[in-house]
């Protein structure tokens, strides 16, 4: 039975649809504008560990909180934060009152709702759907914002060049309204049991139980462990990818938003595909084969002097690298009871996410200290390495639950 034949999931979808179109209009404009206004990769680099490192952080306060609290309660009310915060910055650009610690700041408060939400969005799966469709239901999300960053990346770079970031900012306030009234239509999200809101005692447990989860698993632990590197590595690549496209190639704003949408191409064909053979072939071949892939097919996009050359390749691994998410993420929710899902994926986003902060900073000092194409071939070659030895780990490889 399709996942659409559920109504909650119906409705969560339809909320989200719009949600991810003002996302990715904010993911784009708001770099581009920091690079505006500093010229440096490293400041640009800091926008994306505003969103990031909060982000890793609050995952595990915001997975405890997804077990014992009304989700979806508690998804409206991080979307309600979210949505005042891009209001806020529209109208502080409008009266030309924007600046780049205001940026940074709300940046930081975004990302501790979002990791609040995500918390809830990743126990909601299961509740709604059981966990043998949660990686259809994942690759569905996947598609989606995969769909929505195909089309938003060129019409927001447009956008920017013409309008600059108001309307993307504007917009993106708009899209978490939107979200919040979707929600509100579901009964409910679960859990089962509300037990109401933890004390520090309690999310200090849960914060334990899911370290104990997770570190027990073989195959969970080396999964997490294998993908924080990687995020290190690939993620600090993606950060200086437009100071990359405007150094390497005198890439314009347009141009920038159209190689992102290339890249979306890739990335919704992942997800699609992740959706399809799920549970079709073993899991640990899968994922390696899906590693391989994505690592080798980066390495051109550093050594073409075609700015489409670079976008096609680039858009491949990132085909490769969504099939990677939606898998992984499905295996978590099949081997995570279903009470703790919150509180694991919480600790997983830590140690997946923990070294973006580090690697954002280091490649973008690279790219201001030597070039961005310099900063992108160690990354190139340093994923590539990372990649064989994920796959080298019979924990990864051999794994086929």
């Amino acid at each position: 039975m399709s996942i659409f034949a559920s109504r909650a999931f119906r409705l969560f979808y339809l909320g989200q649809a719009l949600s991810v179109v003002g996302d990715g209009l904010r993911i784009l404009a708001v770099p581009l504008l920091v690079y505006k206004l500093t010229g440096s990769a490293l400041s640009t680099g800091v926008s994306y560990v505003c969103e990031i490192a909060p982000f890793s952080v609050f995952g595990l306060i915001g997975g405890s909180l997804a077990d014992r609290l009304d989700r979806r309660t508690l998804m409206i009310v991080t979307d309600g934060i979210r949505c005042a915060v891009m209001t806020t910055f529209a109208v502080l650009f409008a009266m030309h009152a924007l600046t780049i610690g205001v940026l940074y700041g709300g940046l930081v408060l975004i990302s501790m709702c979002a990791a609040v939400f995500m918390g809830g969005q990743s126990s909601s799966l299961p509740f709604l759907l059981g966990k043998e469709r949660g990686t259809q239901a994942v690759a569905a999300l996947g598609a989606l914002e995969n769909t929505s960053n195909l089309v938003t990346p060129a019409i927001g770079g447009a956008m920017f060049s013409v309008f600059g970031p108001l309307p993307a900012l504007a917009i993106n306030a708009f899209t978490y309204l939107w979200s919040q009234l979707a929600l509100a239509r579901i009964p409910t999200l679960g859990p089962e049991t509300v037990s109401g809101m933890p004390s520090v005692l309690h999310i200090r447990e849960d914060i334990r139980s899911g370290f104990r989860l997770v570190f027990s698993d073989r195959g969970m632990r080396a999964q997490a462990f294998a993908s924080g590197m990687l995020n290190l590595i690939g993620f600090g690549g993606f950060a200086i990818v437009i100071p990359f496209l405007k150094k390497t190639f005198g890439a314009t704003d347009p141009q920038v938003g159209l190689f992102f949408s290339i890249s979306a191409i890739g990335a919704l064909g992942g997800s699609l595909v992740a959706g399809k053979l799920a549970g079709r072939w073993p899991f640990g071949r899968m994922l390696c084969v899906a590693l391989l892939l994505d690592a080798v097919l980066f390495l051109p996009v550093i050594y073409t002097h075609n700015i489409w050359i670079a976008g096609t390749f680039w858009a491949l691994g990132n085909g490769c690298a969504n099939f990677e998410i939606a898998q992984i993420i499905g295996f978590r929710l099949r081997v995570t009871p279903e009470d703790y899902v919150g509180r694991v994926f919480g600790v997983v986003r830590l140690i997946v996410l923990a070294g973006m902060a580090p690697g954002i900073l280091g490649f973008g000092y690279l790219a201001d200290r030597f070039s961005p194409h310099t900063a992108m071939t160690v990354s190139a070659y340093c994923y590539l390495a990372v990649a064989f030895a994920a796959i080298a780990s019979p924990a990864v490889r051999n794994e086929s639950r």
